[in-house]
């Protein structure tokens, strides 16, 4: 997965997430419907306010899709599996390091 830099704003219209992420608005819409975890804020007259977090949960349900050839169904699933996870797509090594952290931590006191 490319590394995007995303500014450091506390939050982005539509037409900022699209150039960022390289996916067109009307995906962007599509996907709030499908993706539970993307749920930008609202203003009151209705435009979208996505956080950096938002553009890190576009970025990974991207990769899912277009590099990995996921379903959406499929990325769902992927997503509801890796809840806990950060949305970097590495949340399995990175839950598998504190394991062993945690492991090593516990031998120590044993």
């Amino acid at each position: 997965m490319e590394k995007v830099q995303i500014p450091d704003k506390l939050y982005f219209r539509i037409g900022e997430v699209s150039r960022i992420t390289g996916v067109p608005a009307y995906v962007l819409r599509f996907w709030e419907n499908e993706f539970r975890r993307m749920h930008p804020k609202r203003t009151p007259s209705g435009q979208r306010l996505y956080r950096k977090k938002d553009i890190e949960t576009v970025l990974t349900i991207k990769n899912l899709l277009y590099e990995k050839k996921f379903t959406i169904e499929g990325a769902r699933r992927i997503l509801r599996k890796n809840r806990a996870a950060p949305a970097d797509g590495h949340g399995d090594l990175d839950i598998q390091a504190i394991r062993n952290e945690l492991l090593s931590i516990r031998r120590l006191l044993s």
